[in-house]
C-alpha cells in the first residue's frame, strides 16, 4: 500500500505524521520517501545511514551553429520563453537558452527543420538512498535555483519496491509537486490544524485528492477545539483518522530533532490504529 502525508501548507505536522508512522509499523521492511523535494527534512529525525546517491538529470537542447538557419522555430514552440534566436541576416545569427526555464519536453529538438537540435542533459537535483534499521529511506533533493520539482519527485517514487508499505511525505500546498507526489497512491493523509487558516488550506487540499481520486482522511494536529474541522469533514464526509493534542512537550522533543514516537513511545501504538484504520478504508 502507498500511502501520501500531505497538507494544504507547511507547518501543520506533516513530517512528524509521516516519519511516526513509518517508525512505527511492525512489517519487515518500510519504505519512507521524502518528496518535500525543496525542503526535505525527515532525515534530521529519522538519521538514517546514506549508502547511494543518485544525480538527477533533465534533457537539455544542444544548438549546431553550422546546421541553424536561425528559423525561430524553435523558439516559437517553445512554451516556456526558454529559447530566443536573433537572426542577423546572411544565415547569422545568435541563440539564447535559458536552461533554468526549460522543463525538457524535447518539442524543440522533435520539430527542428534542419536537424539542428540535439539531446544534451543538466543535473536538477540529487537522490539520496539509505536505511534507519528495516526502514528503507528514499530522499530528493532539489538543486538550488531550479523549478523541476515534479522531475525529482518522479524519479524517487520510481526506487520504491512493490514488496513493502510506501509512505510519502509529500510537499506542501496544492501545485504540480502536490500532484506529482499523490499520483497512483491508494491513501492520503491530509494533515491539518484547527484553525481558520489551516481549514482554509485543508480544503485546497481536500480537493485536489477529489480531482485525483484519492481517498483522503484527517489528521487534526495541535487538536483542541476541533469543531470547525470537524465541521468540514462531517460535510464532505471525510474520516478524522488521528487528533495530536495541542502539547509544548511534542513541540520541544520536535525542535530537538527527535521524532515523536522515539520521544513517546505510547504514539507507536496509536499509528499503528492509523494504519489499520487506512487499511479498512481502502
Amino acid at each position: 500500500m502507498k500511502i501520501a502525508v500531505a497538507s494544504g501548507k507547511g507547518g501543520t505536522g506533516k513530517t512528524t505524521v509521516a516519519v511516526s508512522l513509518a517508525l512505527s509499523l511492525d512489517f519487515e521492511k518500510i519504505q519512507l520517501l521524502d518528496c518535500d523535494v525543496e525542503e526535505p527534512n525527515d532525515h534530521l529525525f529519522l538519521k538514517p545511514e546514506f549508502k547511494k546517491e543518485i544525480p538527477v538529470k533533465t534533457l537539455v537542447p544542444e544548438f549546431d551553429y553550422e546546421k541553424c538557419t536561425f528559423c525561430r522555430y524553435c523558439a516559437e514552440i517553445c512554451a516556456y520563453n526558454a529559447i530566443s534566436v536573433l537572426a542577423f541576416g546572411d544565415g547569422k545569427g545568435e541563440i539564447m537558452f535559458f536552461p533554468h526555464l526549460c522543463h525538457g519536453c524535447g518539442g524543440c529538438i522533435l520539430l527542428c527543420p534542419e536537424k539542428a537540435i540535439s539531446e544534451g542533459e543538466r543535473e536538477v537535483g540529487k537522490i539520496r538512498i539509505g536505511d534507519k534499521g528495516k526502514i528503507r529511506f528514499i530522499e530528493g533533493r532539489l538543486n538550488l535555483s531550479e523549478v523541476l520539482a515534479p522531475k525529482v519527485i518522479e524519479e524517487v517514487k520510481e526506487l520504491a519496491e512493490e514488496d513493502s508499505p510506501v509512505i510519502i511525505d509529500a510537499p506542501p500546498g496544492t501545485s504540480c509537486p502536490v500532484v506529482s507526489a499523490l499520483k497512483d497512491v491508494d491513501f492520503c493523509i491530509l494533515v491539518t490544524e484547527p484553525t481558520p487558516f489551516g481549514l482554509h488550506d485543508l480544503e485546497l487540499a481536500y480537493e485536489v485528492t477529489k480531482a485525483l481520486g484519492v481517498p483522503s482522511g484527517v489528521v487534526i494536529n495541535k487538536s483542541g477545539e476541533d469543531e470547525i474541522i470537524e465541521n468540514f469533514c462531517r460535510e464532505k464526509g471525510v474520516p478524522i483518522l488521528m487528533r495530536i493534542p495541542f502539547d509544548e512537550s511534542i513541540a520541544r522533543t520536535y525542535s530537538q530533532g527527535i521524532s515523536l514516537v522515539e520521544a513517546m513511545p505510547e504514539y507507536k501504538e496509536k499509528f499503528k490504529k492509523l494504519y489499520e484504520k487506512i487499511e479498512g478504508l481502502v
